[in-house]
């Protein structure tokens, strides 16, 4: 009787249909996992959750808890990505364990958001990058196409090409970001020790709010921790590189999230801070005055490169993934030399150029930031299904703590889906009309495709 591994195997398509190129390393994984989290998150977020939550050492234990759970996350998550090494992230989990429809809905949530997540970080961008060169007279939107369409290239190229810009502008975004933490200290002047007094905190429901809407902010800022998964196949000794970059870059994030944050209260009173809808841009006024705009205009435009890159890269083996199960176009099945899912690169660029050019992506990343809530849900629901039902398959690595670890970050996610559920319903009604909507979508595609995806 073969085993899931080998079963899972044989279903990876032969050369010259689909055949991914296992040249990626524990470098790449962590470039590409820091590239996508690190980003305008952390620039905006600190002062929301100053405001929630007034007092210096909640401020500062509030993003190390939600290093926690990020930390959590990833070692659950790992053990999937070891035990199923194929690209696609998690679409490959969520079908694996629930089947081929629950399957359809996170791959397809996840590609839209990815594409849609792609043009609004290029057009934020593009705004910082005209008003760092205004002289160029450019505008936001032709930045951002340029930019999106560049990379897109650059991908075209092959994966090597991808993974080496990936950890070009990795590096920089880090250096960029350890340098304005050594800018805060050296030159902040305003110290620990003359912090205003905190102000009072408001004791049961009030409070249990503030921490649920800071911690919200807080896993919002650490999202992308995963994203080394979408590349499984692609990693020469997954067994040992997933864990190891995915474990390794999510302590460098949290790491690097503490620091950014002292170095804040080291600059600015923690009364400052809250409220402000770029901390960090407070933080450089204080520091470079007039420069400041420029300070923050680089830092902006040199941290985002690397997440467009990133989700370059994501969104088109989303969908190759599900292209091969069935749940796309079987002609999409088609790599080149580089190793690059061609035709699925052209139709996640298209569509971030379409939203780009349409301005929807707003819009669509609102009814979607459901469906990335749901996804973390399904993938720990996948664990434990995965667990029960193949209990002999091979892990070569297990998620630590099991099943109290997994089952913390589950409770955590439900938690968060209430939470966004009551705090939109609006939204909500559209997220349940397009799960009623999606699954002639899904059954129309098994049709067209001449097989039924529960075979393969």
């Amino acid at each position: 009787m073969q085993t899931p591994a080998v079963i899972e195997a044989a279903a990876v398509p032969p050369v010259g249909r689909g055949r991914l190129l296992r040249v990626l390393g524990v470098s790449f994984g962590m470039a590409v996992t820091i590239g996508g989290v690190i980003g305008m998150g952390i620039l905006r977020t600190p002062g929301e959750v100053a405001k929630q939550l007034p007092q210096a050492w909640l401020f500062i234990g509030i993003w190390l808890a939600g290093g926690l759970y990020a930390l959590l996350g990833t070692i659950s998550v790992a053990e999937l990505g070891t035990m199923l090494p194929r690209s696609g992230g998690f679409y490959v989990f969520v079908r694996r364990a629930l089947g081929p429809y629950a399957g359809f809905v996170v791959g397809w949530s996840d590609w839209l958001s990815t594409c849609g997540t792609t043009a609004a970080v290029a057009l934020v961008m593009g705004e910082y990058t005209s008003a760092l060169f205004p002289r160029l007279a450019l505008t936001s939107k032709s930045i951002a196409l340029a930019v999106v369409v560049g990379f897109a290239v650059l991908q075209w190229r092959g994966v090597r090409w991808g993974s080496g810009a990936q950890q070009l502008t990795s590096l920089l975004k880090a250096l960029a970001f350890i340098a304005l933490i050594a800018a805060c200290f050296i030159l902040g002047g305003q110290g620990f020790a003359t912090t205003e007094a905190p102000a009072p905190l408001t004791g049961g429901w009030p409070f249990v709010h503030a921490l649920i809407i800071a911690m919200q902010g807080v896993i919002y800022t650490y999202d992308g921790w995963y994203n080394m998964i979408y590349f499984s196949e692609e990693v020469r000794r997954p067994e040992r590189d997933i864990p190891r970059s995915m474990i390794g870059s999510m302590l460098l994030v949290t790491g690097l999230y503490l620091l950014i944050n002292l170095a804040l209260l080291y600059v600015l009173p923690l009364s400052q801070i809250a409220g402000q809808e770029l901390a960090v841009g407070a933080a450089a006024q204080t520091m470079f005055g007039p420069h400041a705009v420029t300070v923050i205009s680089l830092l902006a435009t040199v941290s985002m490169l690397s997440t467009i890159n990133a989700n370059n890269m994501i969104a088109p083996r989303i969908l190759f993934a599900m292209s091969r199960d069935g749940l796309f176009s079987e002609g999409a099945v088609k790599v080149n030399r580089g190793g690059t899912p061609t035709v699925t690169l052209f139709v996640s660029t298209a569509v971030a150029v379409a939203f780009i050019l349409s301005g929807t992506f707003e819009r669509v990343l609102a009814l979607l930031a459901f469906f990335f809530v749901v996804n973390y849900t399904m993938t720990f629901i996948s664990v434990f299904v995965l667990r029960y039902r193949e209990p002999d398959a091979p892990r070569p690595f297990r998620a630590w703590g099991y099943p109290w670890t997994t089952l913390l970050v589950l409770i955590g996610s439900l938690a968060f889906l209430v939470g966004a559920i009551a705090s939109d319903t609006e939204n909500s009604k559209y997220v349940l009309l397009s799960l009623a909507a999606s699954y002639p979508i899904f059954l129309l595609l098994k049709r067209t495709n001449g097989r039924d995806a529960e075979t393969r």
